[in-house]
């Protein structure tokens, strides 16, 4: 499909930024970020290059999951501001050219919620199909998803004397999706938030929310799925489901849908994020190269999301048990650094030792490889996770905007912080973004630039991935190519310097390669060779550039 053809599909090129107001700015000095300090810092992620910011959840809670244990859909915590807060936000960002998207969060609910509340009451509560109970739990009561917090699925009640269903924590009941009246509720949650100004919903747990009870008379959960996609584009044309589905690939592919723009717009890509950490503890990208040679093809209506750290533990369970292993030998060696068996609750500076070379390589890398790269807040500044704060909740420190006290993130004495930022190198006394806006050898800025070089290549965001062959083992070099043009990039998984030479089949005579980061650029030989060379944990964009096609950079 041509990149014209295809009518406003924004998300195509989008940079999202995910972030959780609770930790971002504090502007009352209460020791809880709040929508006001967002509001302040909507010029610096239009600075930074973002185009869509993501907010985990804002919504009234019971907040013993951080959010996630919604008590009102239609809410904002009172803690954070209100309505009239939130619409600010979305204004200003809008007048910026940022787009706003949420976190949705409807395969449960709070203990604490009205519904939840109400169907506990009495087993003839109109609520009370609202979850899903059983007289006795069935056998395999396991909890798969929290283990060693939580050990079943199922809940006793003990004034009705039945069993809930909780996919995740005990305080969270799973809301039955096969009650039609749910599902009416979920696209009035939808529907509410669209006419607000948000532009789509990031879609928690997506398998979760499509388990349907046994012997519930619901044949088909992706048709409700596909009802969703309907419904948001009937009240927004351009808004977007980006789905958490993290299964193999074989069967993540069937929340896309069968056709094109059917059910999720975006999904993340857990296979080769996965796969990135086993080729960095390895130093040799195979086994990503392994992964993208697997993904499988999808609408062009449709994305991968690329991320390298998301809000919660850095989870490793599509690796088998020996490369799982591997990967923590290396990145957390210290028992204290695992959860769940499964994922690490480190950062990535601090997993690869503050290395800046491996550190600018893997976001190189990121905004480089076909899809829509997501960030998670303080990556740009190299933000470190707080080892003393317990589990996934670790990485979700305060913002550091200074090396003052909390790191400019509040005024509160720190015993009132929801957390506390890290001790040591990572401080707010060594990593802020006072100290790093105005340094043009920043990560900031490094990032500032990749998003800059990112958005004028409109190739990575719609294009087609081929994996270069070459001789040199520990480099990965990929092309990405569109009817707008074609680029290829170059990582060095090494610490030694590494020589590529690759060949481009099929480029006409007098094409060359240039640089997207500096000056020059190299011609391919009469063969259609071309050699590049890459210091160590080095990394380079070049521009495909055919005689006469007139781009720039």
């Amino acid at each position: 499909m041509k990149i014209t053809d295809t009518g406003d599909l924004w998300w195509k090129t989008a940079v999202v930024y995910c972030l959780d107001v609770e930790t971002y700015l504090d502007t009352d000095g209460d020791g809880v970020g709040d929508l006001t300090g967002l509001g302040r810092r909507i010029d610096y992620l239009a600075d930074l290059g973002v185009t869509c910011l993501w907010l985990m959840p804002f919504y009234p809670t019971a907040d013993r999951d951080d959010g996630y244990d919604v008590t009102d859909f239609y809410g904002v915590d009172p803690r954070l501001g209100n309505h009239g807060d939130l619409v600010e936000v979305i204004r200003s960002a809008r007048d910026r050219g940022i787009r706003v998207i949420v976190d949705l969060v409807v395969n449960h609910t709070s203990d604490k919620h009205p519904w939840f509340v109400a169907a506990r009451r009495s087993r003839t509560s109109p609520y009370r199909d609202f979850y899903v109970w059983r007289d006795e739990p069935p056998e395999n009561n396991v909890n798969a998803v929290f283990p060693g917090e939580e050990s079943t699925l199922w809940e006793r009640d003990e004034k009705s004397g039945q069993y809930y269903l909780h996919s995740f924590y005990s305080h969270q009941p799973d809301l039955n999706i096969a009650n039609p009246t749910v599902r009416d509720e979920i696209a009035k949650t939808i529907g509410f938030w669209l006419q607000l100004g948000i532009s789509g919903f990031r879609v928690d747990a997506v398998p979760f929310l499509l388990e349907v009870p046994e012997g519930a008379d619901f044949s088909d959960p992706h048709e409700y799925l596909r009802d969703l996609r309907r419904f948001l584009q009937r009240r927004s044309k351009d808004a977007v489901l980006l789905g958490e589905v993290n299964l193999p690939y074989r069967e993540q592919r069937a929340y896309f849908g069968t056709g094109e723009g059917e059910e999720l717009t975006l999904q993340f890509d857990f296979v080769g994020m996965q796969a990135l950490y086993l080729s960095l503890a390895r130093s040799d990208p195979r086994p990503l190269v392994k992964a993208l040679r697997s993904r499988p093809a999808i609408a062009p209506e449709s994305q991968w999301a690329n991320f390298v750290r998301n809000h919660d533990e850095l989870t490793l369970d599509k690796l088998t048990d020996a490369e799982r292993e591997e990967v923590f030998t290396v990145f957390a060696p210290d028992e204290s650094q695992r959860v769940y068996g499964r994922g690490i609750t480190r950062r990535l500076p601090t997993m690869l030792r503050g290395d800046p070379r491996r550190i600018r390589m893997v976001y190189s890398l990121l905004f480089s490889l076909p899809g829509t790269p997501v960030m998670f807040y303080g990556e740009e500044i190299g933000l470190g996770e707080n080892p003393d704060i317990p589990g996934r909740m670790a990485v979700r420190t305060p913002m550091q905007w200074s090396a003052e006290r909390n790191g400019g993130f509040s005024t509160a004495p720190p015993s009132r912080l929801e957390a506390r930022p890290p001790d040591g190198g990572y401080s707010p006394q060594h990593v802020n973004v006072a100290d790093q806006i105005d340094d043009e050898g920043s990560l900031l800025h490094f990032f500032r630039r990749l998003t800059a070089r990112y958005r004028i290549s409109p190739e990575i965001g719609w294009g087609e991935l081929e994996i270069l062959e070459h001789d040199s083992p520990g480099v990965l070099a990929h092309s990405v190519s569109a009817d707008v043009g074609r680029m290829i990039a170059f990582h060095n998984f090494t610490e030694e310097p590494a020589s590529v030479r690759v060949t481009l089949e099929d480029e006409p005579e007098g094409t060359a390669l240039s640089d997207l980061f500096g000056p020059g650029s190299t011609p391919l030989d009469e063969r259609g060779r071309v050699e590049v060379e890459l210091p160590p944990y080095g990394w380079s964009w070049q521009r495909v550039a055919r005689p006469g096609d007139g781009r720039i950079g």
